[in-house]
């Protein structure tokens, strides 16, 4: 499956409710959903992790989906095989960036 499919399936599942509760919103579920990351990372929770990964990239193609933003198009235009800061591949920005 290809990003902008997975897009689409978020869209097809819960477009209906996303728009109904608006960008700010579903922006703020998005947020909770890297914390729950976070702390799955923090306990070392390897299945966790999985879950929350997941739901992190469902609640961001449902954000773009509100935002009517292209989430695929807009990763390869940022990342199109070099780094977008140094132009290089592997990235050779200084690792205190």
């Amino acid at each position: 499956m290809h990003i902008r499919e997975f897009q689409n399936l978020m869209k097809e599942l819960y477009y209906h409710r996303d728009s109904k509760r608006g960008i700010f919103k579903t922006f703020t579920w998005l947020v909770q959903e890297i914390g729950e990351l976070g702390r799955a990372l923090l306990d070392n929770d390897r299945e966790g992790l999985k879950e929350e990964v997941g739901d992190v990239l469902a609640w961001l193609a449902s954000l773009c989906n509100i935002l009517n933003i292209d989430l695929e198009e807009s990763a390869i235009n940022k990342y199109h095989g070099v780094c977008p800061k140094c132009g290089e591949k592997p990235c050779r920005c200084s690792t205190e960036q």
